[in-house]
């Protein structure tokens, strides 16, 4: 195995060692790996010997610093559209729009198929608007038609496809005839935070899921490999958020100290909630709220501005997240996950990986930490298009470039 590994890395060197004259008269193709839940130093916890590679050969972030509130459909939509939360609408895997009056559920087909509840520009939609074919495999917000347009190829989300048929598929768009290949390919992969959820982040248990993962890079870098323009393919491996320890000793649960009656709707999951409050009960359900200990409580127009958070009519009234490490529930919904993420994006534990390795890439460069918002300026600038506004900033990690 060992040997097998050392041939791979060695092929893959060469192979992306191409000349600069090639680089410029080929286009550069992208794909784009998410891994969910994929904490920034889980490399340091397990063997990961493929993300170490790209590591020598590409760039590697210290960290990739996800969007508040850190759960994973906001922040793959951060990632998409190069926007903080409240400038895209996603606040948060489940809410109540009120301009629509319904609702949007991470597991409801109907809504996450809905163009409508999706604010911004997807990296696909701006890249295809200039005649850039894309693809997308289970990426958020790709299911939905955007601004009226969606992906050249999409998958539908299903949870138990396996990983080897994602590699299979995303490979056979990259083995299409050119005039017909898409020029950047996004796709998923839901572990290692089901995982994470379920063993916590601290403990052996994880070792092997996140070791796995690895592995599944390197099935797909081989695959790569042996295409004929591999040396045109910029492959970045990244992650949606982190994930932090958990503790029953460490639980809040909410309507022990404040009256459910008094609130209207209540949007979210541990360790988060929007609350929307009936008229007139505002300040009491506050004040009540405030009294809590390991709880942080804003109303939604008071959130730290570094948040970038409250400002959309779908966070409600009030916004609520535990304090670091600490759980949140309502007693008649306790969960009993001993990982969890969604605590404010500025502690570690919600941080997550940034890997690239490819023609556009620079080499052995290792960056200080990025924002998530960032990657949509950087693959328009891979894709040689025209960025659409966005709250990210290219002169963050333009120093991973060659050029």
């Amino acid at each position: 195995m060992k040997r097998q590994l050392f041939f791979i890395i060695a092929c893959t060197h060469f192979l992306f060692s191409c000349s600069n004259s090639e680089i410029q008269t080929n286009k550069q193709y992208v794909v784009v790996l998410s891994m969910d839940g994929f904490r920034w130093d889980y490399p340091d916890k397990a063997s990961t010997p493929n993300l170490d590679f790209i590591a020598a050969n590409g760039v590697k972030a210290e960290r990739l610093i996800p969007c508040f509130p850190t759960k994973t459909f906001p922040n793959h939509y951060s990632i998409a559209t190069g926007l903080y939360i409240d400038n895209h609408g996603i606040v948060l895997n489940n809410f109540h729009s009120p301009e629509f009056g319904q609702d949007y559920n991470k597991g409801n087909r109907a809504s996450v198929e809905d163009g409508k509840f999706y604010d911004g520009e997807p990296i696909w939609v701006t890249a295809e608007k200039q005649g850039v074919r894309t693809a997308s495999y289970f990426w958020v917000g790709s299911e939905a038609d955007i601004d009226g347009i969606s992906p050249t190829y999409q998958k539908m989300y299903d949870h138990k496809f396996p990983y080897s048929q994602r590699i299979d598929s995303v490979i056979s768009w990259l083995s299409l005839p050119e005039a017909q290949r898409p020029q950047l390919i996004m796709w998923y992969m839901d572990e290692p935070d089901w995982s994470g959820h379920r063993f916590g982040p601290e403990g052996d248990d994880l070792k092997p899921v996140i070791s796995r993962m690895d592995s599944l890079v390197g099935v797909f870098m081989k695959a790569m490999l042996e295409l004929p323009h591999a040396s045109q393919i910029n492959f970045i491996v990244l992650s949606d958020h982190g994930m932090a320890q958990l503790s029953p000793e460490r639980r809040v649960i909410l309507d022990q100290y404040v009256d459910t009656a008094k609130i209207a709707i209540i949007d979210g999951w541990n360790p988060n909630f929007n609350l929307k409050v009936k008229e007139g009960y505002l300040e009491e359900v506050y004040d009540s709220l405030r009294k809590i200990e390991h709880l942080h409580v804003w109303k939604s127009s008071e959130v730290p501005e570094r948040m970038h958070y409250g400002k959309h009519p779908r966070t409600h009234d009030l916004v609520i997240v535990a304090e670091n490490n600490w759980s949140v529930y309502w007693s008649w919904a306790i969960g009993n996950e001993t990982g969890a993420h969604g605590f404010d994006n500025e502690f570690t534990d919600m941080h997550a990986i940034f890997y690239a390795m490819g023609p556009g890439f620079k080499k052995g460069y290792h960056s200080e930490p990025i924002p998530n918002i960032d990657i949509y300026p950087l693959l328009a600038k891979l894709l040689n298009i025209q960025p659409a506004p966005v709250d990210g900033n290219l002169d963050r990690v333009n120093k991973m470039l060659k050029n």
